[in-house]
């Protein structure tokens, strides 16, 4: 009789259903998967790289005006100079010619030095504006910066070298302001050529 009852019993206890086990199933956590950003976002991040370009080339390009500017405040300072500097120029030719003279004509010492000192001054004061002598001496013959007034020939002096210089030249910055004057070596003389035969006789007649 215990038997029966007992198998009774456990034939009495209620099964889970399908459904609620199903339910179960799905009640256990997963890993949630990693979702790829919306699109919204991906548009968003384009439009702040395109923003960062445009700060960049804007950057680029103000430092390109602010450059440009400053070129052309210095080019401005430079005509406005070189306008006031070939006026004075032949006053410089005038120092030197009179310093010269002095020297030759064994003018006292003190007057002498009195007008190296004021020619020296003169040309302190004119470098401070961008004036630059030309030295042309012994230099090769420049026709950018020199001006032949003549040819000579010379033994010593090798051929389109510049033997003396009869006006001093000048550059304001990296522009020439006034060629320098000079006289240029032909190298050595030519001998003259021959007009006698071999009998000795003029080769015209």
């Amino acid at each position: 009789m215990k038997d029966r009852h007992s198998k009774n019993k456990n034939h009495c206890q209620p099964q889970e259903a399908p459904e609620e086990a199903a339910a179960s199933a799905e009640m256990i956590p997963l890993t949630p998967a990693v979702e790829a950003p919306p699109p919204e976002s991906a548009e968003g991040a384009r439009e702040v790289d395109a923003l960062k370009d445009q700060l960049l080339r804007l950057h680029a390009d103000f430092d390109n005006f602010r450059k440009r500017t400053q070129r052309e405040q210095a080019e401005i300072g430079l005509r406005a100079n070189e306008s006031l500097l070939k006026e004075l120029l032949p006053v410089v030719d005038h120092f030197e010619l009179g310093l010269q003279n002095a020297v030759k004509a064994g003018a006292l010492a003190a007057v002498a030095d009195g007008l190296k000192l004021v020619y020296d001054q003169f040309l302190t004061a004119l470098r401070k504006f961008g004036l630059e002598p030309v030295n042309a001496e012994k230099e090769i013959f420049d026709p950018h910066k020199h001006e032949a007034i003549t040819y000579v020939p010379s033994e010593e002096i090798p051929a389109e070298t510049v033997i003396a210089q009869t006006r001093r030249g000048y550059k304001l910055g990296d522009r020439l302001l006034r060629a320098a004057q000079v006289v240029v070596s032909s190298g050595p003389a030519q001998p003259a050529a021959d007009s006698t035969g071999p009998d000795g006789q003029n080769k015209e007649n």
